[in-house]
């Protein structure tokens, strides 16, 4: 089962980490998605962050998209506009903003609310 994160705290985590804890987040929220959609996405939660930073983000913002298209899946409105949301945060350098939004998701999913 998927734990609740404190979308506040796993800011100030990879704030202070200087992004380590991002990688970590990242990998989080991949399996919880996988697991809240109910669809094996091809890669875990690891390879996500080899291939992230083998590309030098490239994949990460791919990712991003797909994360968003799982969550409108899981959400039951497939076809809605959180892939492209979660692109544009990602493609201006808001990483963070995306995986807050996309974790206050996850945590409606376990019944905690937004963020």
């Amino acid at each position: 089962m998927k734990q609740h994160r404190s979308v506040g705290m796993c800011i100030v985590l990879s704030i202070i980490t200087c992004g380590i804890y991002a990688f970590y987040w990242m990998y989080c929220i991949h399996n919880d998605v996988q697991e809240v959609s109910g669809h094996p996405m091809g890669v875990d939660g690891g390879m996500v962050i080899v291939l992230t930073i083998v590309t030098c983000g490239i994949y990460g913002i791919y990712w991003n998209y797909k994360m968003g298209q799982a969550l409108d899946e899981a959400r039951g409105t497939p076809g809605g506009s959180q892939g492209i949301v979660y692109l544009l945060l990602s493609l201006f350098g808001l990483d963070i903003v995306a995986f807050a939004l996309m974790q206050s998701e996850l945590n409606k999913f376990q019944g905690y609310g937004g963020l």
